[in-house]
């Protein structure tokens, strides 16, 4: 057992981001640093001050919330002087620049984390690769089951499940329209949303295809990748189609209601995640009784709770 999360301070993210700010360009970027916040919160919080809707910011990825955190974010020129005035408890933003394009999805190489696990009833591991699970953040306020409802075009659910004050709003206005609603939300969080539901299915994959083989084979195992499931999945492996069939029998789901018709800029064709991640700059510092600190660089995608855990293990 350990406690990680303590305090804000306990999990520190850097986030190293691959845009290149300049001089000019159609877009501000600023580096968000928060703690105690989600980065939608954060963005939130920004968006009401300046009178904007959550979807004029860009973002590379989400940050956890119990963490003191550093991001590269982006909106439309013209807000840099009144955000110079802006002042909220947890949140600061540092001007960096501009460019051309808004931040996207995924415009990171990884994090740089450093983390004081306490109360360690054991001496942790050092390892330089671990099984690449999905991680609590990716499933917090029910993003999976939001994601399932969306593809199964249940939006009632999935907007109640959201529950965002966006959708609440909206909601007043047009009772029964929830895929309306659901519209309010920046693209990246409702895709994000479907993403989480794959990366569901995708953990139960793994955790089944790896079930009953010793520690020292899953360590000899050849690094290889197991889809993320959308409509256009191709099955390289029989075993693991077997999985993943009984894994969406299980669920009434199928391939094909990843085509989300009535959103059909959230459909998914799917995709393909390794298994195993390489842990990068890992040093363990022992810091007192029964607890270290430690700090790593993992790539994009990767979750440094699920390394600690099984660092733990």
């Amino acid at each position: 057992m350990y406690i990680i999360k303590k305090n804000p301070e306990d999990f520190i993210v850097k986030e190293r981001s691959i845009v290149q700010p300049k001089d000019e360009g159609n877009y501000s970027y600023f580096i968000l640093k928060k703690k105690d916040w989600t980065t939608i919160g954060a963005l939130e919080k920004i968006a009401g001050f300046l009178r904007i809707p959550l979807k004029s910011f860009g973002f590379a990825g989400t940050k956890d919330k119990a963490a003191v955190t550093e991001q590269v974010i982006s909106i439309r020129v013209g807000y840099e002087k009144k955000l110079e005035k802006f002042r909220h408890k947890g949140i600061r933003l540092e001007f960096i620049g501009r460019s051309d394009e808004p931040v996207s999805l995924g415009d990171l190489e990884g994090n740089e984390f450093q983390i004081t696990v306490r109360d360690a009833d054991n001496i942790p591991n050092k390892l330089d690769r671990f099984i690449n699970y999905f991680g609590e953040q990716r499933f917090s306020s029910s993003n999976a089951e939001i994601g399932r409802a969306m593809i199964k075009d249940d939006f009632r659910k999935a907007a109640q499940l959201a529950d965002e004050p966006a959708v609440r709003a909206y909601l007043k206005d047009h009772p029964k329209n929830y895929a309306g609603a659901l519209k309010q939300l920046p693209k990246k969080i409702l895709m994000m949303y479907v993403h989480s539901y794959q990366s569901f299915i995708w953990n139960r994959t793994v955790k089944e295809f790896l079930e009953g083989k010793k520690p020292e084979e899953i360590r000899e195992t050849k690094n290889f990748s197991i889809p993320l499931v959308g409509f256009g999945t191709d099955y390289q492996s029989n075993r693991i189609e077997a999985i993943i069939k009984d894994i969406l029998k299980k669920e009434n789901v199928t391939e094909r209601d990843f085509i989300i018709r009535k959103m059909p800029e959230l459909s998914s064709e799917g995709g393909e995640r390794e298994v195993f991640a390489d842990v990068k700059d890992m040093k363990i510092e022992k810091k007192g009784v029964m607890t270290y600190k430690i700090s790593f660089f993992l790539p994009k995608g990767c979750y440094a709770t699920e390394l600690i855990r099984q660092m733990f293990e």
